[in-house]
């Protein structure tokens, strides 16, 4: 029997989650989206509403789109909400931990059929499947930040991820207008195994002495022709984001080179996490981002 799904619960309503429960609603499904708090998930509307707005200036929707997808997103703090959904995606923090505690808390509620994704960047989907008492109808959804704005999504499956489960979150992915790509469960998957590492070496590259902040995403900018530096990305993604990311490559792959500079873990230590703490490689509290070192 083909798995159709109509009904999607997105679970954490932060960055990420909010951005995947924008894209899913625009897309046609009917979104629910849960978070433990009340203010979180106000927040996360918020972001939705300002993203969806964003789209509505630029003409890539219309006022009628935005009107028709809001309407189809609602939220809960209860986690029995979920128990009608087809697939549940969760989007929580990039921690084990409390990834294996939120499957604890909502498996018992989904339905049997229920598939459960998650948007993890870079930790075992087998270990996290195995946490879960659905490892046939689980796998790794991980989008891309911000969501609405890349077209990429990595799809990756556990040991147990049975062929049907990929195929309906192959049609699902699909159905957002994202471009797949297909990883291997080996630690961080593609993307973030050959972003993450080069991030870090430009943190080692600063931490040397080899050259500035500004010196250093003008390089990479002008002469590789990247949209944006790697320290002004490393604050957009949240400097103890990219940190758990190179633990995991370090600690899954136990090779040197992907030991964490310490100046990100220095960074970490002291609350200045990019873009979203105010303060990172570059200070955002004034009118223009001023490097801080």
């Amino acid at each position: 029997m083909a798995t159709e799904i109509r009904t999607v619960g997105v679970v954490g309503a932060g960055q990420m989650g909010a951005g995947i429960a924008h894209v899913a609603a625009l897309a046609g499904f009917d979104v629910k989206l849960y978070d433990l708090a009340e203010d979180q998930i106000s927040a996360g509307m918020q972001r939705i509403e300002k993203s969806m707005g964003r789209q509505l200036a630029s003409e890539k929707i219309t006022e009628a789109e935005k009107a028709d997808a809001l309407a189809r997103i609602s939220v809960t703090v209860d986690v029995k909400d979920l128990a009608d959904r087809d697939l549940v995606i969760e989007a929580a923090t990039e921690d084990e931990t409390v990834k294996r505690k939120i499957y604890r808390e909502i498996c018992p509620h989904l339905k049997p059929e229920a598939m459960l994704a998650t948007n993890t960047s870079s930790i075992s989907i087998t270990r996290l499947a195995a946490a879960t008492d659905r490892p046939e109808r689980f796998m790794g959804i991980h989008f891309m930040n911000p969501v609405p704005v890349m077209k990429l999504v990595e799809l990756v499956r556990g040991i147990a991820t049975e062929e049907e489960t990929f195929g309906a979150a192959k049609t699902f992915v699909s159905a957002l207008d994202k471009t797949i790509t297909v990883s291997e469960d080996f630690p961080a998957f593609i993307v973030n195994r050959i972003l993450l590492p080069m991030i870090n070496e430009a943190i080692y590259t600063l931490y040397e002495g080899v050259g500035s902040v500004t010196s250093i995403d003008t390089a990479m900018k002008l002469g590789a022709n990247h949209p944006m530096g790697p320290l002004q990305l490393a604050d957009f993604i949240g400097l103890d984001t990219c940190l758990s990311i190179m633990q995991v490559l370090y600690d899954g792959l136990a090779d040197s080179k992907y030991r964490p500079c310490p100046l990100l873990v220095k960074y970490v230590e002291a609350g200045w996490l990019g873009r979203k703490a105010g303060r990172g490689f570059y200070d955002y509290r004034g009118e223009e981002p001023v490097p801080t070192r």
